[in-house]
């Protein structure tokens, strides 16, 4: 059955917003400046909003008559807003069952409750998805008043899933916490964790492994004259060019802006120079061609040999020296020192 509490505070701060802007008709919308969108109807920009959130949402008046259809709603049940608006909600379309097969659109509505005694309500049911199959979700239920006065109610509906796609999602999470969004590489958070699991094989088993800081040379006149869209594009190009240069155990890392940090397997200084090299020759030899112009860069590149167990920030602080260094002697070339 369906209780009367709602415990999730996010879906109390959505529907303290007015019901000026849910259920109001065009023309008692006011015109307005809201948050930069100049003279946009208020009623719509929420309306745009509520299009895109990942939730089923349906509005319905005192009829029952459905008045908005967003398009996750049309994702989870296979019903667009067309098929469905200013029909009913007991129309043959959700059809929403409980546990025990009772058919709540008929004799258990939670929309009908809820405006009839004003309780917000939540439940777990099966819909009717449009393809004939039942999809478990879970509902909630709000009134939509005007001055006082209940006017219609708006449904939310999630859909639940099976512990293995939570796991999934979870997983997925996680890969997304620890990647950078341009380059698909990981991010420094993760880069970090890294080189202290590094450092710690470095101290039970001596492996001595090595860190490089790369710096695309000159980067911000490559924004500054062709934008910040031609701008990650080189950084994509680098990043590509940098992880074919490197071994499979190696990782390449975007530590910021157009910085990455490189922590190689275990290696010596004669191969670290090698591996070093390759790096910064592909780069210089990759190139971007645009309609008018072709783009190269270069990068300067300090790396340091770690085979004794110091602090993980000392060893980045050591890279970026010698990066720096390598600034300094003209840029395009490779700077290494060991710890």
């Amino acid at each position: 059955m369906y209780n009367h509490h709602v415990s999730n505070p996010s879906y109390k701060n959505m529907y303290s917003i007015s019901v000026d802007f849910l259920q109001a008709s065009p023309q008692c919308c006011s015109r307005q400046k809201v948050r930069g969108w100049e003279h946009m109807d208020k009623n719509a920009i929420y309306r745009e909003i509520l299009q895109f959130i990942k939730e089923g949402v349906y509005f319905v008046d005192t009829s029952r008559k459905i008045t908005f259809w967003n398009n996750y709603a049309e994702e989870i049940t296979g019903f667009s807003a067309a098929e469905v608006l200013d029909s009913h909600c007991y129309d043959n379309i959700l059809n929403h069952v409980d546990e025990a097969g009772t058919q709540l659109c008929k004799t258990e509505c939670p929309l009908h409750k809820t405006m009839d005694d004003g309780l917000k309500r939540e439940a777990s049911v099966y819909l009717h998805h449009k393809k004939g199959h039942r999809v478990p979700v879970v509902v909630r239920t709000f009134p939509t008043s005007d001055k006082g006065k209940i006017i219609g109610a708006i449904e939310l509906f999630t859909e639940k899933k099976r512990p293995s796609e939570l796991q999934h999602d979870i997983e997925e999470l996680k890969v997304l916490a620890m990647t950078d969004q341009l380059t698909g590489l990981s991010n420094r958070r993760y880069t970090e964790n890294f080189l202290s699991s590094k450092l710690v094989e470095l101290e039970k088993f001596q492996v001595p492994f090595a860190v490089a800081m790369v710096d695309i040379d000159y980067f911000k006149a490559v924004n500054d004259t062709f934008g910040h869209d031609i701008g990650d594009q080189v950084i994509q190009m680098t990043t590509r060019s940098m992880t074919n240069a490197v071994g499979a155990e190696d990782l390449v890392s975007r530590w910021g802006g157009e910085e990455f940090l490189v922590v190689f397997s275990p290696i010596g200084s004669k191969n670290l120079e090698q591996v070093s090299e390759r790096i910064r020759m592909l780069v210089e030899s990759s190139s971007l061609q645009l309609d008018t112009t072709t783009i190269q860069v270069t990068v300067s590149i300090g790396a340091v040999i770690v085979d004794k167990p110091v602090p993980k920030e000392t060893i980045i602080h050591m890279a970026d020296l010698l990066m720096y260094q390598s600034k300094q002697k003209g840029r395009n070339c490779i700077s290494l020192g060991r710890m």
